[in-house]
């Protein structure tokens, strides 16, 4: 499970139940799962802590641009993260399956949108400028993927989508284990070296500001 660390809320997400090799979940190990949230939320309000844990999920993106879980469940969690983890080898222009990915309505973060990785893979061949104008469009945020064999995106890929008009920002350290939470200084230096200010970054908003903010994507897809 990772852990995003931020100032006033953290979001615990696993992946959706096709990607069983990240101990994937399924709908009713995501609603137990949000059950539990909701306890330790209550007993943080109860203390007078203003910390809290968002309901939240690294959904599967098929390559169709359609999502790993129902429609349902996804509605009852503060916050949905979408990820392509299958046919990351693909030479061809995918910028439709982007554009498709980005329209989903309970999709409010393209996650490690390149899906490249150090020495693996150069990750997938797109129209960036076309997919960032669309993320902009919908309100949409992307991932600043700290993981140092991730950097997804990367400085020049976060200035582009930054130039295109993306608003907002998301910095995840892609978390396998607790020692993994060091990776995010590296989302933090991304940001700062492609001119992406500290407003601009979900993880500095409120619990109440970005679950707000992802309530009002479905409806309207305008956070301008």
């Amino acid at each position: 499970m990772e852990v995003c660390h931020c100032r006033r809320w953290s979001r615990p997400h696993d992946h959706s139940q096709t990607l069983t090799i990240a101990n994937g979940m399924t709908p009713q190990e995501l609603a137990e799962q949000g059950w539990v949230i909701d306890a330790i939320d209550r007993g943080f309000e109860e203390d007078g802590d203003p910390f809290r844990v968002l309901r939240s999920i690294e959904v599967d993106v098929f390559p169709d641009g359609s999502l790993d879980m129902d429609d349902a469940s996804l509605a009852g969690l503060d916050l949905v993260l979408g990820a392509f983890h299958s046919k990351l080898r693909s030479t061809s222009d995918e910028t439709e399956r982007y554009l498709a990915a980005l329209r989903q309505p309970r999709l409010h973060v393209l996650a490690h949108p390149k899906a490249r990785m150090y020495g693996r893979r150069v990750g997938l061949v797109a129209d960036w400028r076309r997919v960032f104008a669309e993320a902009a469009r919908l309100g949409k945020a992307l991932e600043l993927d700290a993981t140092v064999w991730r950097q997804d995106l990367n400085v020049e890929m976060a200035g582009l989508a930054r130039s295109e008009g993306v608003r907002w920002f998301s910095i995840g350290s892609d978390a396998h284990s607790a020692n993994e939470l060091e990776f995010l200084p590296f989302g933090m230096a991304t940001a700062a070296l492609a001119g992406i200010t500290r407003e601009q970054i979900l993880n500095y908003r409120s619990a109440a500001f970005v679950r707000s903010w992802a309530r009002a994507m479905p409806a309207t897809g305008d956070h301008s």
